[in-house]
């Protein structure tokens, strides 16, 4: 068994590897960028290497730097996680030549099967159903868009070394189809550094979902059941499940086989996944692609089957044998995962970075699991992926492990970032996915215009108004008393605001001391707003007229995010779909920024697509920001004329900076 092995990754996942073998006794080394020397997983490893500046291609993503590492520490293995260089072919084989062992399949397997183009064609050589479609890289865009003619609307167009729902887009016409393949290109050179493309057809109303495989250097692969990873947002997997709730036993083996076949096809060895496209209406399945590393979801299988993964990889990598036989391997119950990412579910989900001001996870145990790579006071980068945590739940039964998610998420506080709990918490209550009947569209089919809880409005805006109104007053009162404390400085609130209700409406308000409270008038009533709440802490509980109630409250900037807590059975309970985002301004009509365009997130600007006086056509490209690993587009609302560029490319913007401005 080895002695030390250096994880060649960062967040959550390296801190998964890290507790793994500190179980086993194994000595762990952590590398990190300038960015994460702060980071979790360098406190946890018994060794720490800085390996460069925060762009992944300059740290993360350098092998030289990191096989480098390995011998000043002394490492014998390499444990890649997911991500950055973990399905890299020459990484594993610069790896091997240098005498360490990577913790994974061989560098051949990776390369048949970590690159998609060549995987599709194994596949097919070992008779697993695939999808049609152009199994070669494309050149051009016209390229694409001709190929795409050929195979038929709609199609996917993916990176061949991608992974985790990047370098991959559904292209219903011609413009799609051109746009995504340049889009597709850029994401899959910066996230993997391999820009090939290549194009099949889109199943409409396709169930996702995967085979975990196993393999050892003695000739054994077995397979550990399915996980159901339908749940997803623009094809990156939001809720993944273990067992799938639409698979039969008859059809859980013949793809399982499948996978094997092909695994035993490429001699793999290691921990891999083989990923299905399901039909909806007949189960008949398709060949997607193999990921020759660990998933992302992978707690979902090991919380099924009580197998440690990561275990096993390590022991494989030893040249030790698989200790069980397929029949040996159970289905104990039911596992689902909440990923629990930095991101705005109520701006459609752009990305939040900033400091963690509260990171309060679910308490584990009793079916409760946390896996992440953060903790309280740390910074959300803006240079890496988005997620903060993976929630897991498991119990005997589907229902159950459902109903401890939504008491997990309930009890999940963050504070400092905006996070996708509320969007969870609602995904968990939606009558399809309690029943188990949906496909990868039932995020985009129920909110086609992004997650709007305020849809469902709430039964007195008022109260809202009021609460938010009397909050703002009290923040200004404690600027006012932390200002005057300073030589120099004064701060003279004031009392009258208009508070706006995102989709809701303005409301002019005048706020008043009172006693335990405030007074605020509006539409000519005024609400006693009681309370005894401080900042700082997570709720604020307090009597609206006499009536109790309780919210949670996080401020940011001049905006409040109250969620509306209702009672059912005596427990205070988090009802999602009333969350609701207000504006607090003074009484004087605000600025007119509709001639600018504004950075909708923090980002770095890539590329200013306009000069000034050109005239654009709504619809068309005018910039483009990377956050996160993910390329966002920013295109025009309606025709205009380019004024002026206010931002140049390679700038790292703030929210709300303008980039262009309009005549």
């Amino acid at each position: 068994m080895f002695k030390k092995i250096l994880i060649a990754n960062r967040g959550e996942i390296a801190c998964r590897v890290i507790k793994t073998c500190r179980r086993m006794g194994i000595a762990t080394v952590a590398v990190y960028s300038e960015a994460d020397r702060d980071a979790l997983h360098v406190e946890m490893a018994d060794e720490a290497v800085c390996i460069g500046p925060a762009p992944s291609k300059d740290s993360y993503l350098a092998m030289d730097k990191i096989i480098a590492a390995c011998k000043q520490t002394g490492a014998e293995a390499v444990h890649p996680g997911y991500g950055f260089l973990s399905e890299n072919a020459e990484f594993s084989r610069r790896l091997e030549e240098a005498g360490i062992v990577f913790i994974g399949p061989k560098h051949t397997s990776v390369a048949k099967m970590g690159d998609k183009i060549e995987s599709k064609k194994l596949a097919l050589a070992a008779r697993v159903n695939t999808i049609p479609g152009h199994n070669e890289a494309i050149d051009t865009p016209e390229d694409a868009v001709e190929i795409a003619r050929r195979i038929g609307y709609p199609v996917m167009i993916k990176a061949s070394a991608g992974g985790g729902g990047k370098g991959l887009r559904v292209a219903w016409n011609d413009k799609e189809a051109h746009e995504g393949f340049s889009s597709c290109k850029t994401e899959a050179k910066n996230a993997f550094g391999d820009d090939r493309v290549f194009i099949e057809k889109y199943v409409e109303e396709p169930r996702h979902i995967e085979i975990q495989v196993l393999g050892d250097a003695h000739g054994n692969v077995f397979y550990l059941h399915e996980r159901e990873c339908s749940i997803q947002r623009r094809h990156q997997k939001v809720i993944e499940e273990a067992p799938s709730p639409f698979l039969d036993p008859e059809t859980r083996r013949a793809m399982g086989e499948q996978a094997v076949a092909l695994a035993r096809a490429v001699n793999y060895q290691s921990a891999g996944t083989v990923e299905f496209v399901v039909n909806g209406k007949d189960k008949s399945f398709y060949f997607l692609e193999m990921n020759t590393r660990l998933q992302v979801e992978h707690p979902v299988t090991e919380c099924i089957t009580g197998l440690d993964l990561v275990e096993l990889m390590i022991r494989v990598a030893a040249g030790e044998r698989l200790p069980f036989r397929q029949e040996d391997i159970r289905l104990d119950g039911w596992a689902i995962e909440c990923r629990i990412n930095a991101e705005d579910p109520f701006r459609g989900f752009l990305p939040s970075t900033g400091r963690l001001v509260k990171f309060i996870p679910p308490e584990e145990g009793d079916g409760v699991r946390v896996d992440t790579g953060v903790y309280e006071g740390g910074e959300i980068s803006m240079f890496y992926d988005s997620m903060i945590a993976k929630l897991i739940t498991h119990a005997p039964t589907r229902e159950t492990a459902i109903a401890k998610m939504r008491d997990a998420l309930n009890a999940f506080v963050i504070r400092g970032v905006a996070s996708n709990i509320a969007f969870q918490a609602a995904l968990m209550q939606h009558p399809r996915f309690v029943s188990g009947q949906f496909s990868t569209g039932l995020i985009a089919e129920t909110y086609p215009k992004g997650f709007d809880a305020s849809m469902v409005p709430h039964d007195d805006p008022a109260l809202l108004v009021a609460v938010a109104a009397a909050m703002h007053r009290q923040h200004q009162e404690r600027n006012t008393k932390i200002s005057g404390q300073m030589p120099g400085h004064e701060y003279r609130p004031g009392s009258d605001f208009v508070v706006r209700i995102e989709s809701g409406g303005d409301y002019e308000v005048s706020v008043t001391r009172a006693p335990g409270g405030w007074d605020v008038r509006l539409d000519g009533e005024t609400y006693a707003i009681r309370s005894d709440w401080q900042f700082g802490q997570p709720l604020y509980r307090g009597t609206f007229n006499d009536t109790p109630f309780c919210m949670q409250v996080e401020r940011r900037g001049l905006r409040y995010r109250l969620f509306h807590w209702g009672k059912q059975a005596d427990i205070l309970v988090l009802t999602a779909r009333a969350a609701h985002l207000l504006t607090l301004m003074p009484k004087k009509a605000a600025p007119d920024m509709s001639r600018f365009l504004l950075s909708p997130m923090p980002g770095l600007l890539t590329q200013i697509a306009v000069t000034p006086g050109q005239e654009v056509k709504a619809g068309e490209v005018l910039a483009k920001i990377e956050a996160m690993k993910m390329e966002n587009v920013l295109k025009a609302e309606r025709d205009c004329v380019v004024d002026a560029l206010l931002a140049k490319p390679g700038e790292s913007l703030s929210v709300d900076q303008p980039i262009l401005q309009f005549k």
